[in-house]
């Protein structure tokens, strides 16, 4: 039986997004019900994922545009720099704005108990949809998230993971409510997924995937290497035992202003919602991924 997921992506910044469209595509278990996309330019991300979708031969994905700014924040990612591929390949240009939040009502409420929620991006179109109807996350499945630093051990990263600290009070908000399991990859277990640029141009020249090729050049124009970040966190959904999770409660910094948005996780908390991904065995990983996206 294949899993029902929806994945809400900030696609056209970092490459591991379209990365992980690419492999949730090509999955035969999963189900995909619909993309939405979040943070600046949410339209034109929407193009994007539509593109790769057309690539891959997925034609009429329902695909909806979210929200633009975070919460309360400023927006950092104001920007989708992979949208220069769009000329080169198919895609519907007409997104209608907004439209993101209503389309994951419905679908969640339309398969009460079933659905995978997969983010990997800033969470501010969940919030808004949390906060729209209250009873949505004990209407959802699981939530599957790439997000967050627990246990500092991503060097070069900072105190502070990308998506956590791009919308840190919609990322509070989330935490917050209820969801029957949540399960949570951060840069603790994301960071040993590397591949040199090299590699990736060799993985990823030929058809269906050769758009996926072409938007990381982009990425490669100031990176030498690529990290599969939300790969590993799609991949979790179908194979769990590719990280090792430790149970406990994450809490998000809001009060400081150096490290706002950063995670925290205490496993010695009665309540422990949180599922947190301490350890992952990377050569399992790619082996999985590439028998995906061969």
């Amino acid at each position: 039986m294949k899993i029902p997921v929806l994945l809400d992506t900030d696609i056209g910044t970092d490459i591991d997004d379209a990365l992980a469209l690419a492999y949730m595509l090509k999955q035969p278990e999963c189900e995909l019900l619909g993309i939405t996309t979040v943070t600046g330019q949410p339209q034109i991300r929407a193009q994007l994922a539509d593109a790769v979708c057309r690539a891959l031969g997925y034609n009429d994905l329902p695909i909806h545009s979210g929200t633009d700014n975070p919460l309360k924040v400023p927006q950092r990612q104001t920007e989708a720099p992979q949208r220069t591929v769009l000329a080169k390949y198919p895609h519907k240009e007409d997104f209608k704005p907004n439209t993101a939040v209503d389309f994951l009502q419905q679908t969640i409420r339309a398969r009460p108990g079933e659905i995978t929620l997969l983010t990997i991006g800033p969470l501010t179109n969940i919030a808004h949809l949390f906060n729209l109807d209250p009873q949505i996350p004990e209407l959802l499945k699981q939530h599957v998230m790439m997000g967050g630093l627990y246990f500092d051990k991503a060097l070069g990263y900072g105190q502070t993971e990308w998506n956590t600290s791009g919308d840190p009070h919609a990322t509070d908000f989330v935490f917050s409510h209820a969801v029957p399991k949540v399960y949570c990859i951060g840069l603790d277990v994301t960071t040993c997924c590397k591949m040199s640029a090299d590699e990736c141009r060799k993985r990823f020249s030929k058809e269906p995937y050769q758009i996926i090729g072409e938007m990381a050049e982009v990425w490669f124009d100031r990176r030498s290497e690529i990290t599969f970040h939300d790969p590993l966190a799609a991949a979790c959904i179908f194979e769990p035992l590719l990280c090792t999770f430790e149970s406990g409660l994450v809490r998000v910094e809001l009060q400081d202003g150096q490290k706002i948005g950063r995670t925290s996780f205490n496993p010695r908390q009665k309540q422990k919602p949180h599922q947190v991904a301490v350890d992952v065995n990377s050569d399992a990983f790619f082996k999985h991924y590439f028998d995906i996206c061969r």
